[in-house]
């Protein structure tokens, strides 16, 4: 059972590094990417990809393979080069001819260092906070000779107008260890945007993953959180497992937080990793309700 368990956050904790490998500032590579504008591009990232079509969808010639557009219209005909986890298939990508490619840096490094060997104009980029999603949005929509304004407008829709100081927050992403994102983490980011007292935000720790906390089970109850956010893991469906795993724990019915009801269950796209815009619009949604909802008496 322990076996089983350490498996399973092992799997959480390569999920989180894929996802920060896609997330902080934009940042363009070495190479130096042609004034031109771009019109034949390939997005080796989720976010890039769906940016890239809401600017100019004809501009998009290839997209890695992800679940977020398995029922997208948009993306019905357009050539995957990659499936999942795995690096791209850089035949694929040459054999579509592209002026411009999009990785995120530090999981596209090394095919963006072999494209640009070939001379192909590339563009790394990591998005951790709000405004790392702004001026990538900007970079792009220059790359393709687009108006980023429309989509940027879109997403001050996601945000609260008035936000109010809100509830203290532990978000949680696995059990063993305890995982939780603090403030230089796209989750962190984010919980900051809607007024969350998130309880790690200022934690520093050992953990392997930037932006990312370890915390014991006494820290845990030492915060006694008024609202827990668990999140699912980007592949399979261990919402009760994760959940279920907590109530088991010592701790666990000794919080506020469960005590009142309030743990809730978020979508790894969107708060984790940003994955795709509606992603991304879902759990600010849902954040909305979580965090400014009446408190239970």
């Amino acid at each position: 059972m322990h076996r089983r368990w350490l498996l399973s956050a092992l799997a959480v904790l390569m999920s989180i590094v894929l996802a920060a490998c896609t997330t902080a500032n934009t940042q363009q590579s070495q190479i130096k990417v042609t004034n031109l504008s771009a019109k034949r591009v390939v997005a080796l990232s989720s976010l890039s990809a769906d940016i890239i079509s809401r600017l100019d969808p004809t501009k998009i010639v290839g997209i890695t393979g992800s679940k977020l557009f398995k029922n997208d219209s948009r993306f019905k005909d357009i050539p995957r080069v990659s499936e999942g986890q795995n690096p791209p298939n850089l035949e694929k990508v040459v054999a579509l001819k592209p002026d411009l490619v999009i990785g995120a840096e530090g999981f596209s490094n090394i095919p963006i260092q072999k494209l640009q060997q070939l001379g192909i104009p590339t563009l790394l980029a990591k998005v951790n906070n709000w405004e790392s999603l702004e001026e990538l949005t900007k970079t792009l929509a220059k790359k393709i000779d687009a108006d980023p304004q429309p989509l940027l407008n879109r997403y001050k829709t996601f945000l609260p107008e008035k936000p109010t100081q809100g509830f203290s927050t532990l978000a949680l992403v696995s059990r063993q260890p305890i995982l939780s994102p603090n403030k230089n983490s796209w989750a962190g980011d984010l919980l900051a945007k809607f007024q969350a007292k998130n309880i790690a935000a200022d934690l520093q720790g050992k953990s392997p993953i930037s932006g990312y906390v370890t915390l014991s089970a006494e820290k845990v109850l030492e915060a006694n959180p008024e609202v827990i956010i668990l999140v699912n893991p980007p592949q399979g469906n261990s919402e009760a497992g994760l959940l279920n795993s907590l109530k088991k724990e010592a701790f666990w019915k000794q919080l506020q937080a469960t005590k009142n009801n309030r743990v809730y269950v978020f979508d790894y796209f969107g708060l984790v990793n940003p994955g795709s815009i509606d992603a991304i619009e879902k759990a600010c949604q849902q954040l909305k309700k979580v965090l400014f909802a009446p408190q239970a008496t």
